[in-house]
């Protein structure tokens, strides 16, 4: 049996291939090296989703929030070889790599992560050979749905939205102030997530000129920041992963039609694609 991963903070979906074929599903909390040990790590797979493993394990692929050098690849990798000290072959991935892989298989092309963070890479053949970094949540991350709750909520505070919207925020948030906001953005941990939370009302408010003018230029400078630094940016197809993507993909593809980009996939999550890409190998 091979088992498949893709983790975030918060969850992490498996998918379980049987030796004859069958595709299971699973699910977990998400997991960082980061922030927990090998025994943490273990102790959930072991309560979790080794009780709905059915065969030997051969082969395992996790790919990960957090695994960003060979030393914390280590510690995932030896956290799922305790719960399967039989399987052969474990690989431990960023990621992004797993996006990589999940949106553009073998193919070469642009992967981009749009959730509550963002992220880019170019891959051929299934490997990262060129990427643009992101500076993360304060200086960086264009495109995300961090970035589009810090601009929605710095319009809310400073009074520069429209009044019926800028009702309709406060009601929706009435506890949402300046006292509030700097709490959760200096004191409190996760700010990336806070911010993120606001995106749902530019969603359902999308089709307020302001609420879309937003999300356009978020999109705008995304393509301007990341992806056109790649070389023939407009050669390759562009392919998405998260939820900002998903959920804003028409206004997403109307802004990259208008910058010449061809837009490829967009999913939600990566797992399918990965699982797909395993098959395939």
């Amino acid at each position: 049996m091979q088992l498949i991963a893709d983790s975030g903070s918060t969850k992490t979906d498996w998918r379980l291939l049987g030796a004859d074929g069958s595709v299971s599903q699973a699910r977990t909390v998400g997991f960082n090296p980061y922030f927990q040990t090998r025994e943490a790590i273990s102790a959930e797979i072991a309560d979790k989703l080794k009780p709905l493993v059915t065969e030997p394990v051969t082969d395992v692929y996790f790919y990960g929030t957090g695994i960003n050098n060979a030393a914390k690849a280590e510690v995932v990798a030896e956290s799922i070889q305790a719960v399967f000290p039989e399987a052969g072959h474990i690989e431990a991935h960023s990621d992004m790599l797993g996006a990589a892989r999940a949106l553009c298989g073998h193919d070469a092309g642009i992967a981009c992560i749009l959730g509550t963070g963002s992220n880019t890479c170019f891959v051929e053949d299934g490997d990262i050979t060129f990427k643009v970094d992101t500076l993360g949540f304060w200086l960086g991350d264009e495109g995300s749905g961090g970035y589009l709750g810090r601009t929605l909520v710095q319009a809310f505070l400073h009074k520069e939205m429209p009044e019926d919207l800028y009702q309709k925020f406060h009601k929706r948030y009435p506890d949402v102030n300046r006292d509030t906001v700097l709490e959760n953005a200096y004191q409190k941990p996760y700010p990336n997530r806070y911010f993120a939370s606001f995106s749902k009302f530019l969603f359902d408010n999308r089709t307020h000129a302001f609420a879309y003018g937003l999300v356009v230029r978020n999109f705008e400078i995304f393509f301007e920041k990341y992806v056109e630094k790649y070389p023939d940016c407009r050669k390759y197809k562009v392919h998405f992963t998260g939820s900002v993507a998903f959920y804003y993909s028409d206004i997403l593809r109307r802004v990259a039609q208008e910058r010449g980009i061809t837009v490829g996939v967009v999913m939600e999550t990566p797992i399918a694609g990965l699982t797909l890409y395993h098959q395939t190998a």
